[in-house]
């Protein structure tokens, strides 16, 4: 099926929210349907950026400063948006990304305490006019989230914070999709993950109509 605009889909929350679950699902079924779309995350998506996430995400939880984490997750972003978001879209793909700008706002500014003008100035370098037309933020009882996450057989370092950071985390994406001017679509994701899925395309498919 062919396009005549781009569409940009995010999608948010804290880890074992279901967002990796839900986008991928998204994906696979957009592709089976036709659409030209394609799959991507942050922080990654292309292999300079990769580089980066592989440093941020393993060892010990406090590796970094602070401050030098920020600027790592900054770094990488603008590296996937220059060598793969900006082209994508370009060419009037449907681009679903696991985690984009309110990860970083969420994380570092209301989880680990960075200043949110410094990242908001950042960002106006790095992601010039691209944002999400949509965003689907999942939320869950971060007890629940802490469960899930102790499943994975592969860890993180972010899977090594505690239940008030990431309750702190949380709350900065729901305050983050109260304040911001674009579309955000928030879900439980304690309820059935058929019935998330099925929300999540029919928002989809809505937008996708309404584009020719």
């Amino acid at each position: 099926m062919r396009r005549s605009k781009s569409l940009f889909v995010t999608f948010e929350g804290i880890e074992g929210s279901g967002k990796s679950y839900q986008s991928k699902k998204l994906y696979r079924k957009l592709k089976k349907l036709g659409y030209p779309v394609l799959y991507t995350r942050e922080p990654g998506g292309c292999k300079s950026a990769e580089t980066i996430r592989n440093i941020i995400l393993t060892g010990k939880k406090n590796k970094f400063n602070i401050l030098t984490d920020t600027l790592l997750y900054l770094a990488s972003r603008n590296e996937h948006i220059n060598e793969f978001l900006s082209p994508a879209l370009k060419k009037n793909k449907i681009i679903i990304c696991d985690r984009f700008i309110d990860s970083t706002e969420a994380y570092q500014s209301y989880g680990r305490g960075i200043n949110k003008s410094l990242i908001n100035f950042l960002h106006k370098f790095i992601i010039r006019d691209i944002k999400p037309n949509i965003t689907f933020l999942l939320k869950l009882n971060v007890t629940k989230a802490f469960k899930r996450m102790n499943k994975r057989k592969i860890k993180n370092r972010y899977d090594q914070f505690s239940k008030k950071f990431y309750q702190k985390v949380q709350n900065g994406f729901i305050n983050i999709s109260k304040r911001k001017k674009r579309k955000f679509v928030v879900l439980d994701t304690s309820i059935d993950t058929k019935e998330t899925e099925n929300i999540i395309f029919k928002n989809i498919m809505k937008l996708v109509n309404n584009v020719k």
